[in-house]
C-alpha cells in the first residue's frame, strides 16, 4: 500500500479509465424480489446493490469480507428486501483499486464497503463526485488515513492496542532488551502504531531497532540483518509484511525470537502471538451501519470504533520457541490457540 492523502489518490482517480473489465462474485437474498435486480437504489426501500472492495486477498480480510456478506444476506431476510453485492479484489495496488473504483460508480451501486486502508482512501476519492455513501471496515486510523470529516464516508476502526501487546512480550520475557520493530514505510496504518511502540519502550528503558522494507523480498531481507541483534520482534498492522509473515516466521521462531504482530491471520501464518478484535464481529458491525446509512439516507459524521483483547497463540510456533505462554491467560478476555495455515 502507498500512503496516499486524499488528495494524491483523486489525481490517481481522474486518470484512471472508467472502462474495465473485472469480475465480482454477486450474492444476496430476496425476501421480496425487486423487479429491478440490481436493487431499487439508495432510497427505495426496495432493495440496494452494494460493492465489497478488499484491498488484499487475506486471511483477515477475507473474513471480515465473509462477515460482511453472510450479514447483507440475514438484513435482506430481516427487512424482506434484496440486497445484492460484488466482491472486488485490488492486490494491493492503488492503480488497480482505482479502476475498481471507476467501475463501481459507473455501474450505479448504492454503497461501498472497502475492507483496509488504502481500499478505503481509494473509494472515498473515486465517490467524491456522486457522494455514494462509502462504509470502510478495519481502517485503523481514519484520522490518519484523512477519512474524517468527509460528509459521505464513515466506517468501523480496529485500532492496535499496541501497549497489551508489549505487555504480552514483556510478561513472556521480562528480561527482552532490544525489540525488531518490522514494518514497511509504505503503510498509513504502521506509523501511529511504531511511534506508540517507540514511547513505550522509551519509557521501560528497552532497546529497539527499525527494520523495514515494501516488498516481501525486502522484509525477508530485513528480518535476516536482525537475527543477531534482537530478542522479540514487534509488527503493527501492516499488510506487506503480512504477505510475507509465511516467508519470514520459520525464519524467526528457529532463531528463538517471537513475533508479536498486529492481528491473528499473522499468527494463523506463523507469527508466535497478538492481541485484538473479532474480525467477524468487526465485519458484521461494518454491514449493519452500511444497511443503516441506506436506510436512513444518512451518514454518520464519526466513525465507529471496535475494540477488543483477544490474545491469540500460535501453538506450533511457541513449540518451535520452546516458550510457556500461560502468562497470557489472564491478560485478554480470551486465549484462542491456533495452528499456522498457509492461508
Amino acid at each position: 500500500m502507498n500512503k496516499l492523502s486524499l488528495r494524491n489518490v483523486l489525481s490517481l482517480t481522474a486518470a484512471a479509465a472508467l472502462a474495465l473489465s473485472l469480475t465480482a462474485c454477486s450474492g444476496g437474498t430476496a425476501s421480496q424480489p425487486s423487479t429491478d435486480p440490481a436493487g431499487g437504489g439508495s432510497g427505495s426501500g426496495e432493495g440496494y446493490k452494494i460493492a465489497v472492495v478488499r484491498q488484499l486477498d487475506h486471511a483477515s480480510m477475507n473474513e471480515i469480507r465473509d462477515a460482511i456478506t453472510a450479514e447483507l444476506d440475514a438484513k435482506a431476510a430481516e427487512l424482506g428486501i434484496e440486497i445484492t453485492y460484488g466482491d472486488f479484489n485490488g492486490n494491493n495496488d492503488p492503480s488497480t483499486l482505482s479502476q475498481i473504483g471507476a467501475q463501481i460508480i459507473s455501474d450505479g451501486y448504492d454503497a461501498i464497503i472497502p475492507i483496509g486502508t488504502t481500499a478505503a482512501q481509494q473509494m472515498a476519492a473515486t465517490a467524491q463526485a456522486t457522494e455514494t455513501p462509502v462504509i470502510y471496515g478495519t481502517v485503523s486510523y481514519p484520522e490518519t488515513a484523512g477519512l474524517t470529516g468527509i460528509s459521505y464516508v464513515t466506517g468501523t476502526s480496529d485500532a492496535l492496542n499496541v501497549e497489551l501487546l508489549l505487555d504480552m512480550m514483556l510478561a513472556q520475557n521480562p528480561d527482552v532488551q532490544t525489540v525488531g520493530l518490522l514494518y514497511s514505510t509504505s503503510e498509513v496504518n504502521s506509523a501511529p502504531a511504531i511511534e506508540t511502540a517507540k514511547e513505550y519502550l522509551d519509557g521501560k528503558g528497552i532497546s529497539y531497532i527499525d527494520k523495514t522494507g515494501n516488498t516481501t523480498d525486502e522484509i525477508v531481507a530485513a528480518v535476516n540483518s536482525m537475527l543477531d541483534q534482537v530478542d522479540a520482534v514487534f509488527t503493527p498492522t501492516d499488510n506487506v509484511v503480512q504477505a510475507a509473515e509465511l516467508a519470514i516466521a520459520p525464519t524467526l521462531a528457529e532463531a528463538g525470537i517471537p513475533h508479536y504482530a498486529g492481528a491473528d491471520s499473522f499468527v494463523r501464518n506463523g507469527a508466535f502471538a497478538t492481541c485484538g478484535v473479532n474480525y467477524t464481529d468487526l465485519g458484521t458491525q461494518t454491514a449493519d451501519l452500511a444497511v443503516e446509512v441506506l436506510q436512513s439516507g444518512e451518514v454518520p459524521s464519526d466513525f465507529v470504533t471496535v475494540s477488543g483483547d483477544i490474545i491469540t497463540v500460535n501453538t506450533d510456533t511457541a513449540a518451535t520457541l520452546g516458550v510457556d505462554y500461560s502468562v497470557f491467560e489472564s491478560m485478554g478476555s480470551s486465549l484462542v490457540e491456533v495452528q499456522t495455515t498457509q492461508e
